[in-house]
């Protein structure tokens, strides 16, 4: 389980790490962060945790404020000194909220109120099985062009990406469709052998790359075509394996 903690104060910080490494030794805490802006630029660079740890009051914000800058898909833990924020909490992917000082029975509880709903509703959208199982991949999608439906074989897309919380595939000849799947979703039921996914915001195919340049460490620039509004950055975690892909080593 890949966590993330965003909290402001370090003790905090601190005491959560030492509580998760007794809860869940088997758990890796892949980052943390104090403020709204520093939390949101790593949303952008990296795929989504499995669990964020997600204190109320941060340095420049509050985590409502992030919300509405990420679309966080995966479990919310809130932790606060304030019990005012827990209706809002709720109304995010919220497994519950803790008051401060966390207190271990707590957060152990919580982690309990994961694992049941976990095991509830960890039934694989059929689709999507349906293609991990077989090992066969989507060859077309259905896609509305205004008023319009039409297919929309998948070698005519350049890559899929997210914007304003919606998924749309841009093809090679430079059209814009609205398309019903995540991102999460598009990158089970494409071949892996084409289509990778560089970062939360991009699912690009392998005939899509224009040109790339090493940007800092061993993050890449990728320029597409055609072009995407803002030229996308394969994120750190997943440049050793966007590496082996385009050798065609990663399977």
């Amino acid at each position: 389980m890949k966590i993330l903690i965003i909290e402001d104060e370090q003790p905090a910080r601190e005491r959560l790490g030492e509580l998760l490494k007794e809860i869940v030794p088997a758990a890796e805490v892949i980052a943390s962060h104090d403020s709204v802006q520093s939390a949101w630029k790593w949303f952008s660079d990296n795929p989504m945790p499995d669990l964020v740890l997600l204190d109320v009051q941060l340095a420049d914000g509050t985590a409502f404020d992030l919300l509405k800058l990420v679309k966080i898909s995966c479990p919310i833990i809130f932790t606060t000194a304030f019990n005012k924020y827990a209706i809002d909490a709720f109304k995010a992917t919220s497994i519950d909220y803790l008051l401060k000082p966390v207190k271990k029975t707590e957060l152990e509880k919580a982690f309990q109120k994961l694992n049941a709903l976990q095991h509830m509703f960890n039934k694989p959208d059929q689709v999507q099985a349906k293609f991990q199982q077989s090992g066969n991949y989507k060859r077309r999608f259905i896609v509305r062009f205004g008023d319009t439906l039409k297919t929309l074989p998948v070698e005519n897309i350049a890559y899929c990406y997210t914007e304003s919380r919606t998924s749309f595939a841009r093809t090679f000849d430079g059209h814009k469709y609205p398309i019903d799947y995540t991102l999460d979703a598009l990158e089970k039921m494409l071949d892996p052998l084409e289509f990778f996914r560089i970062n939360r915001q991009y699912l690009i195919s392998v005939k899509s790359i224009a040109e790339m340049k090493v940007f800092n460490k061993a993050r890449v620039i990728v320029k597409l075509t055609p072009e995407a509004k803002e030229i996308p950055v394969v994120s750190t975690e997943r440049a050793a394996d966007f590496k082996l892909w385009l050798s065609g080593e990663l399977q």
